[in-house]
């Protein structure tokens, strides 16, 4: 019998989930259900199951927060996710797998068979890899009405003002989330990104120039500033990305 755990956020796509295991009939027993980063830590803790239902956007994280915490225990995952695209794909090639919701039965017995086939360490090797892709494509961020997928490669830079975040994109587009620019400066990949002053945050990959008084000119146009003590920092990080 597969002990499994079920983490995902939205009660009835849990439900669902849970009915067509029953019916595939995969000798998969749920044994633990949440819908958290942080009761899923405990829950996965306490229950040891072979098998990990993990959705990738929680309500307090995503679920590579989770495997952060959890990196020492012995289980397979099979992520859930709204969205296809990213760094996604590249786990169907190897010895993980993911299913979209909604849900598919055929496919979820495809990613059961699969995942099942594979050792957890091949598991975590890939798992390893996708996630520093996933986390150097994109971000997730939550909003009044919902949550937003952001494309880092079309973000220009990040402002903040009075505790709320504002996002400009490459299509001259921007969002405001309501998250100090802190929040935010720890979830964006730092290879890419680079704070430059205590209200800005900017995409390396979009300066078009930088003087030496501390403005830099970004190709959208706009132009940020560098405070006196990060220039030293900053100069040092835009030769190496050059």
């Amino acid at each position: 019998m597969i002990k499994a755990v079920l983490i995902e956020d939205e009660p009835y796509i849990r439900k669902g989930l849970r009915n067509m295991i029953e019916i595939l009939e995969k000798d998969v027993i749920i044994i633990g259900e949440c819908g958290s980063v942080k009761d899923a830590v405990t829950v996965v803790k306490a229950c040891k199951p072979d098998l990990v239902f993990l959705d990738i956007n929680l309500t307090d994280g995503n679920a590579f927060d989770f495997l952060n915490h959890t990196e020492n225990l012995d289980f397979k995952v099979i992520f859930i996710t709204a969205f296809d695209g990213y760094a996604l794909p590249a786990l169907k090639a190897g010895a993980v797998d993911y299913i979209l919701k909604p849900v598919d039965i055929e496919e979820l017995e495809i990613a059961i068979d699969k995942v099942m086939k594979y050792s957890v360490t091949m598991q975590n090797k890939q798992v390893s890899i996708v996630k520093d892709q996933f986390l150097n494509e994109r971000l997730v961020i939550s909003l009044h009405e919902g949550y937003k997928v952001i494309d880092l490669k079309k973000l220009i830079h990040c402002r903040s003002n009075k505790g709320y975040t504002t996002f400009y994109f490459s299509d001259g587009g921007s969002i405001m989330a309501s998250k100090p620019l802190k929040y935010f400066e720890n979830k964006l990949p730092d290879n890419r990104f680079f704070r430059t002053h205590q209200s800005c945050i900017v995409n390396l990959d979009y300066i078009d120039r930088y003087e030496k008084d501390g403005l830099i000119y970004l190709k959208g146009g706009q132009e940020v500033p560098v405070s006196i003590r990060k220039r030293e920092e900053f100069l040092t990080r835009l030769l190496s990305n050059s």
